[in-house]
């Protein structure tokens, strides 16, 4: 019975496999092609550096994940390595989405200054609202993230970089283990046993993926008023709805192949996640057109017109008559261009991967250190205690000795005080 079911599932996925490939290869294809041309666009007009190098890795996501599914989909040997690349891409794509929308509020030091003013203002209401007096104290709960984020003040900005960067983290770690495990043929991809890694890791990544979009959503919630030029909403809704369609599919499949209601077969389960993503990725395409459009970065903004800047002066003698005397003038007209900064392709790329990796690289740095910060600090408290311990149980053991030998001397003047007597 069990053999018919497999030769069964192996047919299916062996007719169905031919046609998926031409399907998922002509969305590919579509995906490449517009994703590639909208990188290229910003690239040329690189006039806002602090942006658009997070565009472009948010925008990247989609060629990324395509080429990864069609090349599992062509060899089902590679899947694994393309799932594990393409769940890493995704923190990152998260990450970048996250650092954009900083970029667009004017950078980490304007965030923490709107940030604070929204915790002022909603102090100032809630005095004025008649709360208590100690609302000052109480409004920079960690509770408060969940209820009333605003009340934060600049430590929303150090929980939502906390939370974006423990997914970039976790995600990387797990990917390496999924490997490891499959090495040792116990990962098993898609299948919700106990005693195979796929379900514990698939718990923990939700948990973390989840964390850092709630994070998300909290500190959109608070600037949302101030990200009204950029249309956040719908690159919110775009970008999370890749998020959001690649992991929820890839788990809803595996659950529903557990229960027999899609065939069991790896090949097939891998292989319809792999056709699923290829035709979402040409959708996704065609709206980062759309959302991450490069239109606004076409012209340079007066504000940041810092690239190189050439004066031209152009000199014409002139006469003027005044009555019956003629006077000799110079006529002078300066005109000024100003070069957009870094418009080149090439240092365009340059920018995005030095400047963009050092970002990178310092967020998780100052994350770990966040991280291991209270538990070095427990660690000392914990060595502190053992030392006072240490210093009192030795203090009282020399008070001891000291009463013992005062006990002693006391008795032996006591003993000779006697003798003394009786002679």
């Amino acid at each position: 019975m069990a053999s018919n079911h497999f030769s069964n599932s192996e047919g299916i996925y062996i007719d169905l496999r031919p046609p998926a490939l031409i399907i998922a290869g002509c969305c590919v294809l579509v995906a490449l092609a517009i994703s590639i041309f909208l990188i290229l666009q910003h690239l040329r007009s690189y006039t806002n550096p602090a942006e658009q190098k997070w565009i472009v890795a948010v925008i990247s996501m989609v060629p990324i994940y395509a080429t990864e599914s069609i090349i599992s989909l062509w060899n089902p040997r590679l899947s694994l390595v393309c799932d594990i690349l393409r769940n890493c891409y995704e923190a990152f794509a998260l990450y970048s989405f996250g650092r954009y929308l900083i970029a667009c509020l004017g950078g980490e030091g304007r965030v923490v200054e709107l940030l604070e003013d929204e915790s002022g203002e909603h102090l100032r209401k809630s005095l004025l609202d008649g709360l208590h007096d100690d609302h000052g104290i109480e409004h920079r709960s960690f509770f408060n993230f969940f209820w009333h984020p605003c009340k934060l003040g600049k430590d929303l900005l150090t929980i939502e970089k906390f939370g974006l960067v423990q997914y970039m983290i976790l995600k990387t770690v797990c990917a390496l283990l999924a490997f490891i495990l499959e090495l040792f043929g116990v990962y098993g991809d898609g299948e919700f046993k106990w005693y195979y890694g796929y379900p514990y890791i698939a718990i923990v990544l939700n948990f973390s993926q989840m964390w850092a979009l709630y994070c998300l959503v909290q500190f959109y919630n608070v600037t949302h008023d101030r990200l009204q030029p950029i249309k956040p909403l719908a690159k919110f809704i775009s970008f999370k709805a890749i998020v959001f369609a690649t992991w929820w599919q890839g788990v809803g499949i595996g659950l529903l192949c557990t229960f027999g209601v899609l065939p069991m077969e790896g090949k097939f389960q891998t292989g319809l996640q792999d056709f699923l993503i290829c035709i979402e990725m040409a959708i996704a395409a065609v709206a980062h057109v759309f959302v991450f459009s490069a239109k606004p970065y076409h012209f340079l903004p007066a504000s940041s017109a810092h690239g190189k800047v050439t004066k031209e002066t152009i000199e014409a003698a002139l006469v003027i008559d005044e009555g019956d005397r003629q006077k000799p003038a110079v006529l002078k007209e300066t005109t000024t261009q100003a070069e957009a900064p870094r418009t080149s392709v090439t240092e365009s790329v340059q920018d995005i991967v030095v400047e963009g990796g050092q970002r990178v690289v310092k967020d998780v740095v100052l994350t770990i250190n966040q991280a291991i910060g209270p538990v070095e600090k427990g660690v000392t408290r914990i060595q502190q205690t053992f030392h006072q311990k240490t210093v009192a149980s030795s203090d009282e053991e020399e008070e001891e000795s000291d009463i013992q030998v005062e006990k002693d001397v006391t008795e032996n003047l006591t003993g000779k005080g006697n003798e003394i007597a009786m002679v």
